[in-house]
């Protein structure tokens, strides 16, 4: 080495070590290398995970106790294609350019303006995180006697531990905790509708309420729409875009069906929606704690992952240490968040969709599914019209009849293209004006 000093003695070999030792493996900052990029199965897995959200039980045990089956199953199959087409164009934008939906978000939104989207949904990941461990440690600690800060800190630093070490933890996490969930609570389902007369039994049970189809196209979709615009985060392992985008079709079509299905017959055959609930009731207790904590933790390491993407992209630190962060601050507000904070993380919920429908906007229709590649992509500080299609989508989700979420995506979508066919013939005009042309 030429005689070469090093600081504090480090030997070159060494240094290179470190470096390679610490370098951040899920590319929180960059595109994601073909050499890293995952397969069918291991992708479906971990979206499979991802979708097993113990809030769609909740929706699902809402629905079921006001929908005919008929009229159930019906809002599943278009709520869920819904989804599909929503996650799946994300996915598809992943699969292509191997970005999170943070940095997929500066070429919409800008480089500054891209700090927007992932405060908002990083922000909203960690609340839910907090919510999820309280959920997990205050029904343990009521059939256990265990006290619930103790279950909040050791189920939260669990979590926290898991989401650390990335995609392989979670691809790891998911191949247990789906087949774990699905046969345990089938059986349990299966004990359910036998407990009730079997499958005649069910169908003869009456709507104790009413809703009309497009609230209840509307609880499905908002299900998992927020969620769901962090599809990117995840996709941008498949080694392909028909990896990415089927993988996610057929994740949200059966996991999300899953858990409302899970969701409707439990409350409609015991008063209770979410699985692990029903399990309880059935004398089930292992079962019940196995299930409850493996469809929190996948739902929770991926929300962890994703607000660590998003506040590496605010602050350019790396992903791990924002996770560890993320998910200490998580722990130590679970019990706060549960009980003070769960309708302002539904209020933020319903924020999201929007900025998700600028991202497809500007891939799919302004830029025909082209985008310079990342290294070399010059990025505006801030895309005005992207803000504002945002606040109009947020404002059309409130303001408009009919389908939620989906009323957010559409008009967020519209005003985003209007506004930048406007300023591209705006500034076409301005030049031709100086130069003496005709537009």
């Amino acid at each position: 080495n030429q005689k070469t000093k090093y600081p504090q003695d480090y030997a070159p070999e060494m240094l290179e070590t470190f470096i390679n030792k610490h370098q951040d493996h899920d590319y929180s900052l960059e595109a994601m290398p073909n050499s890293d990029k995952k397969g069918f199965i291991s992708m479906l897995v971990v979206m499979l995970g991802f979708t097993f959200f113990s809030a769609s039980m909740l929706a699902g045990g809402n629905l079921g106790t006001r929908l005919s089956m008929e009229k159930f199953i019906t809002a599943v199959i278009i709520g869920n294609i819904i989804l599909c087409v929503y996650t799946g164009l994300l996915a598809y934008m992943a699969g292509d350019t191997g970005l999170s939906t943070h940095l997929l978000a500066r070429y919409s939104f800008g480089e500054k303006g891209s700090y927007l989207v992932s405060f908002l949904v990083s922000a909203t990941q960690v609340g839910w995180f907090g919510v999820g461990v309280a959920m997990f440690a205050i029904p343990v600690s009521k059939v256990t006697g265990i006290n619930v800060g103790i279950l909040v800190l050791v189920s939260g630093l669990l979590m926290t531990a898991t989401a650390f070490f990335g995609m392989k933890s979670l691809t790891i996490l998911s191949m247990i905790a789906v087949p774990s969930i699905a046969i345990l609570g089938s059986i349990s389902v299966g004990k359910a509708i036998g407990d009730v007369g079997g499958i005649t039994g069910l169908l003869s049970i009456e709507p104790t309420g009413t809703m009309t189809m497009s609230a209840a196209l509307a609880s499905v979709v908002g299900t998992f729409i927020s969620g769901g615009t962090l599809t990117a985060d995840f996709t941008r392992f498949s080694k392909d875009k028909k990896t990415a985008v089927s993988t996610t079709v057929i994740a949200f079509l059966i996991g999300n069906s899953l858990m409302l299905a899970f969701g409707a017959i439990g409350a409609m055959a015991t008063g209770q929606s979410d699985i692990a609930e029903v399990m309880f009731m059935q004398g089930l207790i292992i079962p019940a704690i196995i299930i409850l904590g493996l469809n929190i933790w996948t739902t929770n390491d991926n929300a962890l992952y994703g607000s660590g993407l998003g506040f590496s992209n605010i602050t350019k630190q790396p992903k791990s240490r924002m996770v560890i962060i993320n998910g200490i601050v998580g722990t130590l507000l679970a019990t706060f968040l549960y009980n003070n904070f769960m309708g302002w993380l539904n209020l933020l919920n319903s924020f999201i969709p929007a900025t998700g429908a600028v991202i497809i906007a500007d891939y799919f229709i302004l830029n025909k599914r082209s985008y310079t590649e990342f290294k070399y992509a010059k990025f505006k500080t801030a895309n005005i019209n992207a803000i504002i299609a945002w606040i109009a989508g947020v404002i059309g989700a409130y303001t408009l009849k009919g389908i939620t979420p989906l009323n957010s995506v559409i008009v967020a979508i519209v005003t985003y293209v209007v506004l930048s066919k406007l300023n591209t013939k705006s500034k076409s005009n301005d030049i031709n004006n100086r130069t003496g042309k005709v537009a």
